[in-house]
């Protein structure tokens, strides 16, 4: 009995995440324009996709931003974890409790303060803004999970391959790295979402000549979402599916 609750009880939780992702996955191939009613397959949404080059310039806009920026924050963040490990210097508990206090502060009152920054110091909004905002927001979320892993491990290992001639770059790549490889790609992946969905900040920090995903499809609310958006987001799903699958697969691998 309580192993059919216990399914019961994860099929829902299942059913409550990925239910709405299914329905949009499903009326992407809706014949129909609007989702209201199903009227029969076809991929003809998929290749208006292919000719809607105003949607696909700021898909391709919020990929490379969301990629530069979770590649910047990953290594960053990396750094920064070993030397709040590793290191004593003066402010280790303040500057660690600042990390906490911007992964909660609002995202409003960051998107504010950043615009704040780059009007005073005389930046115009545009592709640089926007990539630091992204790297800025990302950055204590990679510090805390690296951290994390850092302190999980043994540090005797370390001084054993000291002891045994290994050199500090050795140490680092054939030792610590593939142990913190795990933190290290989910503080990628989770920059990567992190950057590739946000609007709240990207709408204060970005300028006009410079449009990414997730404000071009917020501004086509007020009009209603074409059925190309549902396309794009599906192939956008798939691809993040496989991208954690390949993660999970190579960290797999580094533990064997």
């Amino acid at each position: 009995m309580k192993r059919w609750i216990g399914i019961s009880w994860v099929s829902c939780v299942f059913a409550f995440l990925y239910g709405p992702l299914l329905v949009l996955m499903v009326f992407s191939f809706n014949q129909a324009r609007y989702t209201s009613a199903w009227q029969g397959f076809s991929l003809t949404w998929y290749a208006s996709l292919l000719e809607n080059q105003y949607l696909l310039d700021a898909f391709v806009n919020s990929l490379t931003v969301a990629f530069v920026s979770s590649l910047a924050a990953t290594t960053m963040g990396t750094l920064g974890a070993f030397a709040v490990a590793w290191y004593r210097f003066a402010g280790k508990k303040i500057f660690f409790s600042l990390v906490y206090s911007v992964m909660m502060s609002p995202d409003i009152v960051m998107g504010i303060s950043l615009l704040m920054l780059f009007v005073t110091v005389g930046i115009h909004p545009g592709f640089f803004t926007l990539l630091v905002a992204h790297i800025t927001f990302c950055l204590p979320f990679v510090i805390v999970l690296v951290h994390a892993r850092i302190a999980g491990f043994d540090p005797a290992v370390v001084d054993a391959a000291r002891d045994l001639g290994a050199r500090e770059h050795a140490v680092f790549f054939k030792i610590v790295f593939p142990m913190i490889l795990p933190a290290v790609l989910a503080g990628w992946l989770l920059s990567f979402t992190l950057s590739l969905d946000d609007v709240i900040i990207s709408f204060f920090v970005t300028g006009p000549g410079f449009e990414i995903l997730p404000l071009k499809i917020y501004s086509m609310v007020k009009l209603g979402v074409t059925p190309e958006v549902n396309a794009l987001c599906t192939i956008l799903f798939v691809l993040t599916l496989a991208a954690v699958m390949v993660a999970h697969f190579l960290i797999k691998e580094k533990k064997k």
